[in-house]
């Protein structure tokens, strides 16, 4: 630790900043307060020695418990400091200091992702590169991306970030405690487009109606999609873009659209499994849900 103090402290007699030291040194992100704490010390006294501490010293946090916990997280870093302060018959809180402090780590949050086998992750590679090509000759500029959703007449909520501001759970009131759900809650499915210029009009399929390559093509590709060229695009072409549902993909919509839309993404074109290509799925619902179904309603009629 002390020839660490030094190594920062010469750094910084050199003129490399914090931020510099933290790299050149390989210090860990999460020990940025030790690089700032050994310059301030510096300068007020002119050492990096630490002050005189009150009370008794820390017994608990020893070379050894933090050799113990690095390699119980090295073995498994999906264990809790919970179960390893248990396991190891110490407070959760000085595990929390060695994890933080000593071996500047931080616990993060798991992620759920689409599983992929290794021909869906080459068609994707290999997809993506030919569609790349054909956007940095201009052929994608005109690109129209949709996309369908289900909206229904509930509240709609992010666990991660939906809070409610209170001096304690029990002052709650109940309307702001609780958001409702019901086992099937009355629905609606829309369908839109977006594209560089400008979107289609939301359209909304009757209740009802199942959704299939006939339905598809009569309540949205002859009504909407066939008359973008002259509707968004000035009389320009332009390329239609869809998922891989199977009412986009039967060979029945696919000849619809080879008649009908010059340009298209082919069934075999588009990179499979892949929503983060298209700005409605990752982006464009979430909105319009956010501000759609920011409280419950009754029914779904406009």
């Amino acid at each position: 630790m002390e020839s660490e103090r030094s190594a920062i402290i010469e750094l910084h007699m050199a003129g490399k900043s914090p931020s510099e030291i933290l790299k050149l040194l390989n210090i860990a992100k999460g020990r940025r307060a030790f690089i700032y704490r050994t310059i301030n010390r510096y300068k007020e006294t002119g050492d990096t020695v630490d002050k005189p501490r009150s009370g008794r010293p820390c017994s608990v946090t020893t070379s050894a418990l933090k050799k113990v916990v690095r390699e119980r997280i090295r073995r498994n870093p999906h264990r809790s400091m919970r179960k390893m302060a248990l396991e190891l018959n110490i407070s959760r809180r000085a595990i929390q200091k060695v994890v933080k402090r000593d071996l500047g780590m931080r616990s993060f949050k798991r992620k759920k992702v689409q599983f992929l086998s290794g021909s869906v992750k080459e068609k994707r590679v290999s997809r993506s590169k030919s569609l790349l090509a054909l956007h940095a000759i201009g052929v994608l500029e005109n690109t129209i991306f949709s996309d369908e959703k289900i909206f229904t007449i509930e509240e709609a909520t992010n666990s991660q970030n939906d809070r409610v501001i209170s001096t304690s759970v029990s002052a709650i009131p109940d309307k702001f405690r609780y958001i409702s759900r019901m086992k099937k809650p009355l629905s609606v499915m829309v369908l839109a487009g977006v594209s560089a210029v400008g979107r289609t009009p939301l359209i909304f399929i009757p209740p009802g109606v199942k959704i299939n390559a006939k339905t598809y093509q009569e309540l949205v590709l002859e009504p909407v999609v066939k008359g973008l060229s002259q509707t968004m695009f000035s009389g320009q072409q332009f390329v239609f873009q869809q998922d891989g549902a199977p009412a986009h993909t039967a060979n029945t919509t696919q000849d619809w659209l080879k008649h009908n839309i010059p340009n298209f993404i082919h069934k075999d074109e588009g990179p499979p499994y892949s929503p983060d290509l298209n700005p409605m799925d990752y982006s464009v619902w979430s909105i319009l849900e956010n501000k759609a179904c920011s409280v419950s309603h009754n029914t779904v009629a406009l």
